[in-house]
This record gives C-alpha cells, structure tokens and sequence, in this order.
C-alpha cells in the first residue's frame, strides 16, 4: 500500500473518531490492506477520500474495524461462576436492581445471555441491561434477534427452550420479552463518556485488540464507571496482570472487584 499509514490515522480519526493508535497495528493494518484492496485502490489518500463520499463504503469501513466473534454463553464455566457466587453477592449487597452493562456488546449475545441468568433469580420485567457497542450493523443485528445453531452451542438447555423460537434448521429467534430488556447504545470506549454507578461491568474478548497503553485507559474509565465493590467481567484471555495498580481486588479468574 502505497503512502503513510501515520497520515492515515489522523484522517481516519478526523472522519470517524476511531483512533487507530489504539489497536495493535500489525493486525489492524493487515486488516485495512485487505479491505482497501477489494475497492481496487493502492493509496490510503484514495481511499479516505472515498470514504467521504460514499457513505456505503463508509459504513463497509467501520463495520469491518469492529471484530465481532460472539456467541452464547462463551466459556460456560465463567457463566457459571456468574450464577453461583458473583450475582448473589452482588444482589446480597445493592438489592435486585443492578445496574449492568455489557461493553462491545456485538450482536447482542452477551447482554441477552445476562437477561436469562438475571431471569433465575428476579422476574424478567424488573431487568434491564445497557448494551453498547462502535458498530450500529451487528447492534441491527442484535436487535432483530436472530442466531445460528452455532452461536447456541454453549447456551443452557433450559434457556433455549424457553427463550427461542426454532424458525429453521439453521436459524433460532429469541423471545422479545428478552429483547425488551435490553437497551443498545452507539459507544466508542475510547472516545465516549461511561455510565455511572454501575454494579457489574461485562467487557470480554475485546481488549484483546487494543494496545497497553489503551487498555490501561479503559481499565480506568470502568473503575470510575463502577460503584464500589462493584464487578468487572472480562474474558478468559484477558486477565489484569496487577489489578491493585488499576484499582480492582482478583475474586475469581476474569472477575475483579473495584476497591474500596
């Protein structure tokens, strides 16, 4: 690819305010090359300039930066974990109504899976999950509320027989009862101010992607999003290395409590 990609990521983050400083760049760089490629064009000066005037092309760019790989339920046995210690200490110590978010919540797996846990222990109308994610597409998605087999494999037996409808061989939708309690936000976690007092946090397999120097920053805003002893939930390859430094306690592998 011909010309800067430094000259690249200023434009880019004047367009879109994704800042491209934040991911590691081989990777991410390897990703734009591809798809630059597929409109035919060798300069990035090109294809910023096309991305201003085609919105298509645009909306094709900032979707493809947002990696999406979600399904139901990923590892089970923190989900368990979940269920069996986290949510009743949590309920034990702010009462049924917690304030949860889902953080790059993608096609909606997560928060919907959070719905039908927190369903076990208080009557699905009293719950409600904010869900955010950069990527309006997989947010549409989320909220038509369509899933493959595969995206279920994980999920509980008890849960996909009450909460989905089998619409083909292929294809389950899931219950708008479920869909109701869930609240889909636009976010950018780097660029964009966090909800407040939150109880439980749920951020998993997407700081993989970001640099150190991004992820201590995010680390920080969910502290300060946090209430006291309130929950980060982050996933199994991205354990904080010294979390007293960040202001998290370890309870369990991938669960950190803000510290008093």
């Amino acid at each position: 690819m011909e010309d800067s990609y430094e000259v690249f990521k200023k434009d880019i983050f004047e367009l879109t305010k994704i800042d491209l400083n934040a991911y590691k760049e081989r990777q991410m760089k390897r990703r734009i090359d591809t798809l630059i490629g597929k409109s035919n064009i060798t300069k990035y000066k090109d294809y910023v300039a096309l991305l201003k005037k085609d919105a298509k092309k645009y909306e094709e760019f900032v979707n493809y930066l947002t990696i999406n790989v979600s399904e139901f339920y990923r590892n089970p046995e923190q989900w368990k974990l979940l269920e069996s210690t986290i949510l009743p200490e949590l309920f034990q110590k702010y009462g049924k109504s917690l304030k949860i978010w889902s953080a790059a919540c993608s096609t909606g797996d997560e928060p919907y899976s959070l719905v039908m846990l927190l369903a076990k222990f208080i009557p699905l109308n009293q719950i409600e999950i904010i869900a955010t994610d950069l990527d309006k597409q997989v947010m549409e998605k989320a909220k038509a509320g369509l899933y493959s087999v595969k995206s279920l494999k994980g999920l509980p037996e008890e849960f996909k027989q009450k909460y989905f409808e089998k619409i083909n061989d292929t294809t389950y939708s899931i219950s708008e009862d479920v869909k109701k309690r869930v609240k889909f936000q636009q976010h950018n976690l780097l660029k964009d101010s966090y909800p407040e007092k939150c109880d439980l946090i749920v951020c998993r397999n997407v700081m993989i992607y970001f640099t150190e120097e991004a992820k201590l920053e995010i680390y920080a805003k969910f502290n300060k999003a946090l209430k006291d002893e309130g929950v980060l939930f982050v996933g199994s390859t991205e354990q904080i290395v010294q979390p007293k430094e960040l202001g998290f306690i370890s309870m369990h592998s991938f669960f950190y409590k803000k510290k008093l």
